[in-house]
């Protein structure tokens, strides 16, 4: 994916080093039935690490699975995530994913209006 300039400030990795990602762990059923996740397209990959760009906000829910996902360079932060979470990646974030067991998710991408 091509990197997109997130706004107008000169330098956007210190934007981007305010973006967390936001867990939400066990949601209800009538939540994720609420958010039609089961008309969601599905997305999986297999262990190992994968550096992501984020070009528009991401929400995801993971059938199966287990990521630690670290925020960009310098920075030895990191959220965890797996089975059973509700996920939002915030537009313009950069991070690793590494993954210990290999993943599978309904995820729907924010359009940019």
């Amino acid at each position: 994916m091509a990197a997109q300039p997130c706004s107008s400030s000169p330098s956007s990795s210190s934007s981007s080093s305010n973006l967390r990602i936001t867990v939400e762990r066990n949601p209800s059923e009538s939540r994720l039935s609420q958010l039609d996740i089961k008309c969601w397209p599905k997305w999986g990959c297999s262990p190992g690490k994968y550096q992501l760009k984020f070009d528009a906000e991401e929400t995801c829910y993971l059938l199966k699975g287990r990521v630690k996902a670290y925020y960009p360079k310098g920075s030895s932060e990191y959220v965890e995530f797996g089975a059973g979470d509700l996920v939002t990646i915030p537009k313009g974030l950069t991070c690793t994913w590494d993954v210990s067991l290999a993943v599978d998710k309904h995820y729907k991408f924010e359009s940019s209006s």
